[in-house]
């Protein structure tokens, strides 16, 4: 690795400013928006499986409950603190998807095993790995910066067990999140673009003989490319979705009044929820959900750039670059522009392992922008009342 850098955070730092009121605004707008929406997609599948409309909304808002308790502790807490758990977090992630992969506590459903039973409750290694790398990556390219090629070799050799362990569940999705939330950050360091452009033929190489040797993944890419072709077969979901946005048009059919949820559109309250969003809100309701991402992005990297230490810059640059990068492949996939992954759409799907995750890191975010650096403007201001009057 590079040269280690001076150690900075001993310093205890104090908040210089209060919460980003647009993250907290954008965060609770979405919280509150994929609570409705799972209420609306999941009550068909909840009355069929439990004789109770609301229950995947009840199990929702009890996660919900306990991100935001999670929220409000990692929101508190100085992020410099969380780097001294960089370490134990990578090799605790780690070993949960080792002890999925490698032993037989992993819980499979619909083909993947991808969770485990802990007391009850089914936690899902892969969503604590995306958190855990960009920990980890914002810690080690801090204190060892990225000067030459040889210095990648630490950051490479942990991240590649991670998309091992998490494609053999299988989970593309998840994978390709990890993966493209690492280079971001890679992307930050003093090497030069050309590498990485140089790398990037070599990425897509390897992309395609993995996924051409899947005989599961490569038939993803033939219906991708034709999903009318296989209607009522591996085309199903994606030609249900497009039935669902067509249907919605301009303002939709109304909420709550989805013919889609009906047995039709296959996992409408997690993978295909933004195709029910279109359905019963239509492009109003899509065009609204997509503006608050993209003002919550624009928030998270705002924070990034203002923060005085590169710890901190960092790990708010990875957490927005990951949060856009899932946003982004939910969306395409649903709108069938790329081929189907099976990943959530951040605080709108129904998943409790996603949500609290989600809200941890937007926890860390507001944490983070209490340490911002004044803007310009600011510090004038201040320099100017400073000044003795004449």
């Amino acid at each position: 690795m590079g040269t280690r850098r001076k150690e900075s955070q001993k310093t205890k730092k104090r908040a210089t400013t209060g919460f980003d009121f647009g993250i907290l605004f954008a965060g609770l707008a979405l919280l509150a928006f994929g609570l409705i929406m799972v209420l609306s997609a999941g009550a068909v599948r909840g009355y069929n499986a439990t004789q109770n409309s609301y229950y995947y909304v009840f199990q929702q808002l009890k996660w919900a409950v306990l991100g935001g308790a999670a929220a409000v502790l990692t929101a508190r807490v100085p992020y410099t603190f969380w780097r001294k758990w960089a370490g134990a977090g990578i090799l605790f992630s780690a070993g949960l998807l080792a002890v999925v992969h490698f032993t037989d506590a992993g819980v499979v459903v619909a083909g993947s095993a991808r969770w485990l039973d802990v007391a009850g409750m089914s936690v899902q290694p892969s969503e604590i790995s995306k958190l855990a790398v960009i920990l980890f990556y914002a810690h080690i390219l801090d204190r060892y910066p990225v000067q030459k090629a040889k210095d990648l070799t630490i950051p490479l050799l942990v991240l590649a067990p991670f998309l091992y362990l998490v494609y053999k569940q299988p989970d593309l999705g998840t994978m390709l999140v990890i993966g493209a939330s690492a280079v971001a950050l890679l992307l930050q360091t003093e090497l030069p673009f050309r590498w990485f452009a140089g790398a990037f033929p070599v990425i897509i190489t390897a992309g395609y003989h993995l996924v051409r040797g899947n005989d599961y993944q490569w038939k993803r890419i033939l219906v991708w490319l034709d999903p009318w072709a296989y209607p009522n077969s591996s085309g199903y979901q994606i030609t249900n979705a497009e039935i669902a946005f067509g249907s919605g048009g301009m303002f939709g059919v109304g909420l709550g009044r989805s013919l889609q949820k009906y047995g039709f559109l296959p996992e409408n309250h997690t993978d295909t929820i933004f195709a029910m969003v279109g359905e019963e809100l239509g492009l109003l309701g899509t065009t609204t959900l997509l503006l608050l991402y993209i003002y919550l992005i624009i928030r998270g990297y705002h924070v990034a750039r203002a923060c005085p230490d590169r710890f901190g810059r960092l790990l708010a640059f990875g957490i927005t670059s990951s949060l856009a990068i899932q946003t982004v492949m939910n969306m395409a996939v649903v709108t069938g522009v790329i081929p189907v992954t099976g990943i959530t759409l951040p605080m709108i799907s129904y998943g409790g392992n996603s949500l609290l995750i989600t809200m941890v890191e937007l926890g860390l975010l507001l944490n983070i922008s209490r340490y911002r650096a004044a803007s310009p403007s600011v510090r004038s201001e201040k320099q100017a009342s400073a000044q003795p009057s004449v």
